[in-house]
């Protein structure tokens, strides 16, 4: 008896022969693939940028926390196939879509690659297929933009195929989680496409969270990354106040978080980074105001975050000041370019914003980022072409100003402090090392 596309695909998943494809080989992608090669199944790994396709055919990682030594050895044992061939969705069983979802210049959602990727898809469909999106984004995405896409090659979803969302948790840098251990949320086009969906996952993920829709899965990414953004603007804003106060509030925050309920610690910083927290805000209040209602505590939230790189601006500008310098021709150099500590990633990383804004004041500047040896060209950014610089004693006596933005700890922060003339530190870091230090302004 010949089986349908739903059977027929779960006999495949529960027998791990089914091929996992997973579209978007970044910083989302490919620890999707080490999830579910550990787990057992195939997998297709595709990308437009033919660059990455050839480093991890050539057994290259690059990404700090998934190791050449691993991408190499599945390379070889043809457990992991990267490719640049849209033409081989079709070989997949199920199809993973882990592609940028930024904003475009009015800050609205720019769901491109979103598109371009279930064009491929629809091109390549065939029954039998899962398909589900992992990008950050608005509650409607997969209904409405995914869906009609794929359904004009001509096939049903939720008979031929099926259609799901199931948000990517990723945390770059925490020890403790990876893909496989961080419970997944999964919501469904309909029944079949989440059973199909969250057995597929359960495979491979310590626990599943299903969900009646993938509207549901989708705005529970949402209001996870818009908690952490209203409550960074938070203490942003705190920060602010207190600096006018005299008050420390770093320290605040320490002794708060000794309360065993109630409060949760949130930091202050010169902006937001990583692809979420600076994104998924705009992208409730872009949904909220095409339903007709303002998100007000939401965009007043994201105006604080938006606006700290111009505050950490100021403050330099002032500490130049005060030492009898201008911005302009002060040799300034920004340590972090990541986006958050003792990582290489530098998506979204307000080092960026920094650097432009400086480099439009006439500053001279330079970088330090032992996870970065080399600036990345940035989709939103025209950065110069510079190299990361070692932070010996001449180089930092000949600075102006060390500025602080990412506090990595491969940086020795007393060997920083002891030499560069002025550091202005926007992340504490020099918590340990500055009682009393004239040279160092807290940013």
């Amino acid at each position: 008896m010949t089986q349908n596309p739903y059977e027929s695909l779960l006999a495949r998943i529960h027998a791990k022969t089914a091929k996992v494809g997973i579209a978007g080989l970044g910083y989302v992608g490919l620890p999707l693939v080490r999830a579910f090669i550990d787990g057992g199944y195939p997998v297709l790994g595709f990308d437009v940028d033919q660059q990455k396709v050839d480093r991890l055919l050539a057994g290259e990682s690059y990404i700090g926390h998934i190791s050449s030594e691993w991408i190499g050895d599945c390379v070889k044992r043809k457990r992991f196939e990267p490719t640049a061939d849209m033409q081989r969705l079709a070989e997949a069983d199920a199809i993973l879509i882990c592609v940028p979802t930024p904003l475009n210049d009015s800050r609205d959602p720019d769901l491109s690659y979103v598109e371009g990727t279930a064009r491929f898809i629809a091109a390549a469909l065939r029954p039998g297929q899962l398909i589900v999106l992992e990008s950050t984004t608005y509650p409607g995405t997969t209904r409405d933009v995914v869906l009609p896409i794929v359904a004009a090659s001509g096939l049903t979803a939720g008979e031929d195929f099926f259609l799901a969302y199931s948000p990517e948790r990723e945390d770059p840098g925490n020890p403790q989680f990876a893909a496989g251990n961080i419970p997944k949320v999964v919501g469904g086009l309909e029944p079949r496409s989440l059973d199909l969906a969250n057995r597929l996952y359960s495979a491979v993920v310590v626990k599943t969270v299903p969900v009646s829709s993938c509207e549901v899965a989708e705005a529970t990414k949402i209001l996870e990354n818009t908690y952490r953004a209203v409550n960074i603007a938070l203490v942003n804003e705190l920060k602010l106040l207190m600096q006018r106060m005299g008050i420390d509030v770093w320290e605040v925050i320490d002794a708060a978080k000794t309360k065993p309920f109630g409060f949760q610690a949130f930091y202050p910083g010169p902006g937001l980074g990583g692809h979420c927290l600076p994104i998924d805000p705009f992208y409730l209040s872009w949904v909220a105001r095409k339903h007709g209602m303002p998100t007000r505590f939401i965009e007043l939230a994201g105006e604080i975050n938006t606006a700290m790189p111009m505050r950490v601006v100021e403050r330099t500008a002032l500490a130049l000041n005060n030492a009898g310098k201008p911005v302009r021709g002060s040799k300034i150099c920004i340590l972090g370019v990541a986006y958050k500590k003792d990582v290489d990633d530098p998506r979204e990383s307000p080092a960026f914003k920094l650097m432009e804004m400086l480099g439009e004041r006439g500053a001279v500047l330079s970088y330090s980022d032992p996870h970065v040896p080399k600036l990345p060209k940035m989709r939103d950014y025209p950065m110069p072409n510079l190299a990361s610089e070692t932070l010996t004693a001449e180089f930092l006596a000949s600075l102006d100003v060390a500025l602080i933005v990412t506090d990595h700890t491969g940086f020795d922060y007393a060997h920083i402090v002891k030499h560069a003339p002025l550091v202005i530190d926007t992340r504490n870091a020099t918590r340990a090392v500055g009682g009393g230090r004239h040279n160092i302004v807290h940013a």
